[in-house]
């Protein structure tokens, strides 16, 4: 791991140069929080990005379905960017990591979502999920509460992360409600999993003269389509409401929704708030996380983290919890893996 986290250019040089690439030097690390990326040129100015895994995270058959899927896509026109096959290979080992290359994709990165781009938005994440729900994952994560959540919730329980006893029972009890917020929904309206982005909001989009392109797929998983839906869209007031009739004409040309599965978007939202931090937790110890979430672990972290879950499970959403859902976004979006180029 430590090797990982002190990945050195000469390293990186030795891994490419063992595909049969020529890198000429140059070598700009990219917007990687979970993953080592990076833009390299070789001879004749080309430029590619070569993304290192974080071990530990993903069995390689994980990885390899992700490129699978990736690979389904785009036979589908679905505008998202392929891993470089060699030798029909796209997943590398070098020195005791693994490693994959991208073509380097010219783009903007996505600032505002507007109402001319949600129809055509709707109509892409309907392409897209009509490919998901064509096969089923074999091994990637599915959102359920024993093998996504509660583990999440259990990593912070056994730790040492809340020192208030009476603050972490608050927590672990506004936690657990939500989770069965999320169950008794999946339940009660019969939710159907299938694959999907698992992590779709506009940081994760890229904007080019072609138009959108659908980017980050580590957290392509089995779940509900809904997952897809609440970190991209506005929920709340009227004006919300009409931009969500205009992405959801469009995504309905290709798939149907039943307008109440909407109604897992707030235990969603907690899952995700506990995930979050059980994440920053589990890679505490990596040199670059701190100095990234200096509040993180703070007795004020895990009171307003307690309050958020409190909020949801009283069924309040976007009202108390308004500014810290904008703070929470922009948080996460900083931190994402952005591997592709910025310019215009």
């Amino acid at each position: 791991m430590n090797q990982f986290h002190t990945l050195s250019p000469d390293l990186i040089f030795s891994s490419l140069e063992s595909l049969g690439f020529s890198p000429t030097g140059r070598l700009v690390a990219l917007n990687s929080v979970e993953n080592r990326v990076y833009d390299f040129e070789i001879e004749g100015k080309e430029r590619y990005v070569v993304k290192f895994y974080r071990p530990g995270r993903w069995k390689r058959e994980a990885i390899l379905e992700e490129h699978q899927f990736l690979y389904e896509l785009s036979e589908n026109d679905i505008p998202v960017l392929t891993p470089i096959r060699i030798e029909n290979q796209s997943l590398f080992s070098k020195h005791d990591l693994v490693f994959a290359i991208w073509p380097l994709q010219k783009g903007r990165i996505v600032e505002e979502i507007k109402e001319d781009d949600l129809f055509r938005l709707g109509r892409l994440m309907g392409r897209l999920h009509t490919v998901g729900k064509s096969t089923n994952c074999i091994h990637r994560s599915k959102l359920r509460l024993d093998t996504y959540a509660k583990p999440a919730l259990d990593f912070i329980a056994n730790g040492s992360f809340i020192q208030n006893k009476q603050l972490k029972k608050r927590y672990i009890q506004a936690a657990e409600s939500v989770f069965q917020m999320y169950e008794s929904k999946l339940e009660e309206l019969n939710v159907p999993f299938q694959r999907i982005h698992g992590d779709f909001h506009k940081g994760n989009l890229l904007l080019s003269d072609s138009g959108f392109s659908v980017l980050d797929f580590d957290d392509f998983m089995e779940g509900p389509i809904v997952q897809d839906f609440w970190m991209l869209l506005p929920f709340g007031g009227r004006r919300e409401e009409y931009e969500r009739e205009v992405f959801f004409s469009g995504y309905k040309e290709y798939c149907e929704i039943n307008p109440r599965w909407l109604e897992l978007i707030e235990p969603l939202r907690g899952i995700r708030y506990v995930h979050y931090a059980a994440w920053i937790a589990k890679r505490w110890e990596d040199p670059s996380f701190p100095s990234l979430f200096p509040h993180f672990g703070t007795e004020e972290y895990w009171i307003q983290e307690t309050i958020d879950l409190e909020t949801l499970e009283k069924g309040i959403p976007n009202q108390l919890t308004a500014e810290t859902q904008t703070e929470k976004a922009d948080t996460e979006l900083s931190n994402k893996d952005f591997f592709w180029d910025w310019e215009n």
